[in-house]
């Protein structure tokens, strides 16, 4: 079997144009058993473009009639935007919905946003990265409801900085108590490949965080392209494969009904659609 890419966009996202029909042909040509889609649910976001959320009763309804249709089957995730004031809501839309995958990112701490900007206004590139690792550490520490950590370092993708890169070393003491939280409630982590496709042209999270992840017993790990448009879709996974391979995993994770299994790393070299 070969993986599948788990973090994809849909039109249904505000943000995203990739057509979910366009994307199942494209799975269906390189033979694909089931493709995954993971679109935005965010709470308490001040981006009036994602404060309505996806009508998911009409969703679910769409996705049932492709699979008949397209003959594939269609496992449906959601990529929550966690906003700790918002724990509530989130478990209630969580409970609402048969979800096969979760992915919970932070996308706004303190009110602002990240891709708008404000976030960083006011604070130096070290403030800012701080402060995103502490607000991320809250998520890990009192909210559960989620398979995987989304982009783990996603905060350099928007920093307004002329070099975006920060030394693992300056933060490792956060992040490794990130990466302990996550391990120890039985949840994991994604490579976001679409750094790859940036000027940092490295995975969210970086190598040296997924080296730690590993060293300290983190087994859980999905791979994710991130798509927002077809062109994108599973664009970097055998690169990230590779990279995994280099540091030491041996299985990557798939899930469904919220259920984790594995699959072999070695099942996929050179085998990816």
């Amino acid at each position: 079997m070969k993986y599948i890419d788990h973090h994809v966009h849909t039109s249904y996202s505000p943000d995203a144009e990739g057509e979910v029909i366009d994307y199942i042909k494209r799975a269906r040509m390189s033979k694909q058993n089931f493709i995954v889609f993971t679109d935005h649910a965010d709470f308490g976001t001040r981006d009036k473009d994602f404060m309505v959320h996806i009508d998911y009763d009409r969703y679910f309804k769409v996705m049932k009639e492709l699979e008949e249709v397209y003959a594939i089957t269609i496992k449906i995730g959601v990529e929550i935007g966690y906003e700790k004031n918002y724990k509530g809501e989130i478990r209630e839309f969580l409970n609402k919905y048969p979800f096969d995958f979760v992915i919970a990112s932070i996308h706004y701490g303190d009110d602002k946003d990240f891709y708008l900007g404000d976030f960083f206004q006011g604070k130096s590139q070290d403030q800012a990265y701080k402060r995103y690792f502490e607000i991320l550490l809250e998520m890990v520490e009192n909210f559960s409801d989620y398979d995987v950590v989304g982009h783990l370092d996603y905060i350099t993708r928007y920093g307004p900085y002329e070099n975006k890169y920060y030394d693992y070393e300056n933060y490792r003491e956060i992040v490794d108590k990130i990466l302990k939280a996550i391990i120890e409630k039985g949840k994991g982590i994604e490579v976001n490949t679409s750094g790859l496709r940036e000027a940092t042209k490295s995975p969210y999270p970086k190598k040296e965080v997924l080296e730690s992840y590993r060293n300290m017993g983190g087994r859980i790990i999905t791979l994710g392209s991130d798509a927002h448009g077809v062109e994108d879709y599973s664009a970097g996974i055998e690169e990230g494969i590779s990279l995994l391979e280099s540091l030491g995993f041996s299985e990557l994770s798939q899930f469904k009904q919220r259920k984790e299994s594995r699959l072999p790393l070695s099942t996929n070299k050179n085998s990816l659609g």
